[in-house]
C-alpha cells in the first residue's frame, strides 16, 4: 500500500483572515444585538463606575468587545484545526 506524501496545501493569509473575521463578525453581530436587547448601556456598571460614554459609544466599544471574542474563538480553532493535520 502507497503512503500519499502530499498534503492540502496551507490556505493563503488573506484566506486564512476571512475564515477568522467572519465568523467572528456575524457572532459580535448577533451577541451585540442580543445583550444590548436585555440590557440598557446607561446602566453598565463597569468596577463599581458608572459608564460616562454616550450611548452610541457603549454600543461601539461592546461590538468591537464581541468581535475580539469572536476572532480570539475563531482563531484558536483554526490553529488547533491546522495542527491536527
Amino acid at each position: 500500500m502507497e503512503h500519499d506524501t502530499h498534503t492540502a496545501p496551507k490556505p493563503q493569509l488573506r484566506s486564512m483572515l476571512m475564515i477568522v473575521l467572519w465568523p467572528a463578525f456575524l457572532m459580535a453581530c448577533a451577541a451585540t444585538g442580543l445583550f444590548f436587547s436585555l440590557v440598557d448601556p446607561m446602566e453598565l456598571i463597569i468596577l463599581d463606575h458608572r459608564l460616562q460614554m454616550h450611548e452610541m459609544g457603549v454600543y461601539t466599544v461592546g461590538f468591537f468587545a464581541f468581535w475580539m471574542l469572536g476572532i480570539l474563538s475563531s482563531g484558536l480553532t483554526a490553529l488547533l484545526v491546522q495542527k491536527a493535520h
